[in-house]
């Protein structure tokens, strides 16, 4: 069983969403990611979506595309990123790691070179946010390969037939992207979203994780009374704005934000969950 299968499955014994909190790696600097991670997971992460930080991140709003353009002016590459996975499973072997990012830098390094690379590192998940499914086959198949989970999107405008796609190629879990747009956008409904999930469910016995207009703890806890995992970016790197040049207090507002998402969908399933006599 992997990582993510393996947390996916403690998540929901314990009657939990689980919590997903995206930083790009490289931001505000190298060193301060893989402390970072850490934080997170003693915060009540309970798997890590690193950014791989690159010149066009289309599906981007303002918020991550200048954490990426922060990462590549200090130099992050995409070999610097499997080396802080490399460093954090020093002293981390359970918590799975997720890298999201565009296809370019993986061609570049080659499909294969990358797999292996990557599972040597202890990436568990990859998800490439321009990678149609219809034209995954070769990634996919290296990566399985490689024992790494091909994750991959769906939005409020997939077509029906694309569904059936992702879900024969996804792996590990599905992400839902609940808004139109880009990162960072802010309105959901989350009504909408339950019944949009409840049909994907039809078409797959994969988790579904949400993500795209998660910005509080009190929406993260909208999500996670429909959602198997809620996933929160751009209100985490947001912060580095709020603390330019201080690192450490970053650290401490992001582990902040994490902590009190945990404790409100915690609260939220609770909430929902049958007296028992």
């Amino acid at each position: 069983m992997s990582r993510i299968a393996k947390r996916f499955s403690e998540t929901q014994e314990a009657g939990r969403a689980a919590l997903i909190p995206y930083v790009t790696a490289g931001d505000p600097n190298p060193g301060v990611t893989v402390p970072l991670m850490h934080d997170l997971v003693a915060a009540g992460a309970d798997l890590l979506e690193l950014g791989v930080p690159f010149s066009d991140p289309m599906a981007d709003g303002p918020v991550i595309q200048l954490a990426c353009e922060r990462a590549l002016a200090h130099g992050t590459s995409l070999r610097g990123v499997l080396d802080m996975v490399r460093e954090f499973r020093r002293d981390d072997a359970e918590t799975p790691v997720i890298l999201m990012g565009y296809l370019n830098p993986v061609e570049r390094m080659g499909a294969e070179k990358f797999a292996q690379a990557a599972a040597q590192a202890g990436v568990d998940g990859v998800l490439m946010v321009d990678l149609p499914p219809e034209e995954s086959a070769e990634l996919t198949g290296v990566l399985e390969s490689a024992g790494i989970d091909p994750i991959f999107l769906l939005a409020p405008t997939t077509s029906s037939l694309r569904m059936r796609h992702v879900a024969d190629a996804a792996r590990g879990f599905i992400y839902y992207v609940s808004l139109k747009g880009v990162t960072g956008s802010q309105t959901l409904d989350a009504g909408e979203l339950g019944a949009r999930l409840d049909s994907i469910r039809g078409l797959t016995e994969l988790p579904l994780g949400v993500g795209f207009g998660i910005r509080d703890a009190a929406t993260a806890a909208q999500v996670a009374r429909v959602a198997d995992a809620v996933v929160v970016g751009s209100a985490i790197v947001r912060l580095v704005e709020q603390y330019p040049d201080q690192p450490e207090q970053f650290r401490i507002a992001a582990a902040e934000i994490v902590r009190g998402m945990r404790s409100a969908m915690d609260a939220a399933r609770m909430a929902e969950a049958p007296a028992t006599a």
